[in-house]
Order: C-alpha cells, then sequence, then structure tokens
C-alpha cells in the first residue's frame, strides 16, 4: 500500500508520467477499501497512462502535490460529457495518499486546479461525490472553495454489499 508521511511543504505541479506509478498506487487504496469510488477494480499503470494522455490531449489540468519527492496526492478534470455544448463544463476529481489527509493538501490541488481550469477555459466544474454517510471531508472542501450543492443522485452506485448516493456539487468560475 502505498502510503506517505508529509514533513514538508508540498509542492502543487503538473503531473508527469513518472508520477503514474504512484498515483496507481493511491488510487487502488480507495478502490479497493472505501465506498469514495464507483470503480470495483483497480487500474492498473497502463490505464492510468491512458487516463492521463486523454487529460492531456483534451487540454484540461492534472496536477501532483509532492512532499519530500513522493506523490502525496493528485487531482485532475475529465469532460463532463462528450457532446460539444458541455465543452467547458469538467468533473474533478481529487485523491490524497493514506498519511496524507487532514494536513491541507486537498486544498492545495483544488485550489491550483480550479486555477487551471480557470486558465484553459473552463467555466464550470462539477464534484461528484459519493455520499458514504460517514465522510464529511470531501463536500467540506468543495463548500470552503465556494461549490454549491446541486444535486443527489439516490441509490447509483452498488459497492461492498452497499448502495450509495452521490452529491453534485458545482463552482462557477
Amino acid at each position: 500500500m502505498y502510503s506517505i508521511v508529509v514533513t514538508d511543504s508540498p509542492i502543487v505541479k503538473p503531473a508527469r508520467p513518472e508520477h503514474l506509478a504512484a498515483i496507481a498506487e493511491i488510487y487502488a487504496y480507495y478502490v479497493e477499501n472505501s465506498l469514495v469510488t464507483f470503480e470495483l477494480t483497480s487500474p492498473n499503470e497502463a490505464e492510468w497512462a491512458r487516463r492521463f494522455a486523454n487529460v492531456g490531449e483534451a487540454g484540461l489540468p492534472f496536477l501532483v502535490a509532492e512532499s519530500d519527492g513522493k506523490v502525496a496526492g493528485y487531482a485532475y478534470c475529465t469532460p463532463w460529457k462528450t457532446r460539444p455544448a458541455y465543452r467547458q463544463t469538467v468533473e474533478n476529481s481529487i485523491y490524497l495518499a493514506p498519511g496524507a489527509t487532514g494536513q491541507g493538501i486537498g486544498g492545495l490541488l483544488l485550489d491550483a486546479l480550479l486555477e487551471a481550469c480557470a486558465a484553459a477555459g473552463i467555466r464550470e466544474v462539477i464534484a461528484v461525490i459519493a455520499d458514504t454517510g460517514t465522510n464529511g471531508a470531501s463536500p467540506a472542501l468543495h463548500r470552503r472553495r465556494g461549490f454549491v450543492d446541486s444535486g443527489r443522485l439516490v441509490n447509483v452506485g452498488f459497492k461492498h454489499g452497499r448502495w450509495i448516493d452521490t452529491m453534485l456539487l458545482q463552482r462557477t468560475l
């Protein structure tokens, strides 16, 4: 399991291919041990390379936060929908390494991601957050950054023997 102890101030910067192994390990933790993602199988590094390329080809940001030379978290955006009228709307994703939560890294990543989205001409950022009833950190992080509640989808995911809702939060840039 990929874990990190943050001992210095994290640096947020564009992700590079050499970060993908750490990104895959961080995400695998959440796929295997939580309800915050609806994936049931952890994507391997090759799949992450494909996703990374797709984000870049779309002209969207993919960022990492590094501490002591290790990836402490990552954030990126993907197109919200494929139809052309949605071209200025994206969905964001943020994941932190175990041991890196509660230290402000998510806020650093989200701030940098929103800035990069604005620079890319994005108008709307959508956060789709699994509502497990136990973790309010992600909605709180987004609300502190100006996201507003836009809706709820009830019982749309089934994982680990349980139905899960999603909350939709939105921010206009």
